[in-house]
């Protein structure tokens, strides 16, 4: 009897794995199924996100800022508050003007979940005035990164982060020597050089081309700090000059003065002479800055 009874029980067994093994291999397979379409969706929006961004750059490089529409997402918003592909192509405004033949390259690539990370490589020429400095002419090579967020296959979001020392020394507001730049803060020690020039009109380019001169021999002695020029036209068509030295202390000026006098005699040049002959009056003097109390 018990033997019967196992053999029964052994029989039910069997007709339930027979009835329940397709329908378990079947929900495994659709599982299985489900998980490659969901990989496979992933990699066609990783793949359609990494083009969109190639589409983005080959438009800020042809200043195709029109084409930005159909990439950057409404929701976007600037660090100025300006929403969707006006907000994005904000910045770059300022730049193509500071720049105009500035070139954005994409080095690498890498995407992960709904963002979309860009090493770049940006190459300029400075032309024109960029927020306060001055147009300088130099050419700029900056290296960067950029992040740019995702949402329903446009751009709604984005961080750059550049190498702004860099930047700034290539356009020389920062001096490549940053030992140097610890000098520029002042101390009680430091003196200024200044000489104030009154230069008939007809002298004008002879003497801006001997200051040029003398200001570029200057930065290359012992002592000096930084230099600086200002000129105005007076009422009688005169120019008026002001150029004002710093040095680490009157000594440094001193010695100068020496290799300034032994440089114009190297070079065959009297200054007298030539403010005589170009009718120059000059007012020079040694200054400390005056210490607020």
């Amino acid at each position: 009897m018990e033997t019967s009874k196992q053999q029964r029980i052994t029989g039910i067994c069997l007709i339930m794995v027979s009835l329940l093994g397709p329908g378990i291999a079947s929900s495994q397979s659709a599982k299985h199924t489900t998980n490659n379409q969901t990989n496979t969706a992933s990699v066609m929006e990783t793949q359609a996100n990494k083009e969109t961004i190639r589409k983005i750059y080959a438009a800020m490089n042809t200043r195709n800022t029109e084409s930005l529409r159909n990439s950057i997402a409404e929701e976007y918003t600037s660090a100025t508050g300006t929403q969707g592909a006006a907000g994005f192509q904000e910045p770059l405004a300022i730049l193509i003007k500071a720049f105009p033949d500035i070139h954005w390259n994409i080095e690498d690539l890498v995407a992960e979940g709904d963002k979309i990370v860009v090493k770049q490589k940006v190459t300029g020429t400075h032309a024109n005035q960029f927020q306060y400095i001055a147009p300088t002419g130099n050419s700029i090579v900056n290296d960067g990164i950029a992040i740019y967020t995702f949402r329903q296959g446009k751009v709604a979001g984005s961080q750059v982060y550049t190498d702004r020392l860099g930047f700034l020394q290539q356009l020389e507001v920062v001096p490549t020597d940053l030992a140097a730049f610890a000098n520029l803060k002042y101390k009680k020690e430091q003196v200024e050089f200044i000489d104030k020039f009154i230069v008939p009109a007809a002298a004008k380019k002879e003497f801006l081309e001997r200051v040029k001169i003398n200001r570029d021999f200057i930065k290359t002695l012992p002592g000096f700090i930084e230099d600086a020029a200002y000129t105005y036209t007076d009422a009688n068509n005169n120019l008026v000059c002001v150029t004002v030295a710093r040095w680490q202390n009157k000594d440094a000026v001193a010695k100068a003065k020496e290799t300034v006098q032994a440089e114009y005699r190297k070079q065959g040049f009297d200054i007298a002479e030539m403010m005589k002959r170009l009718n120059i009056t000059l007012d020079r003097g040694i200054y400390t800055r005056l210490e607020e109390n």
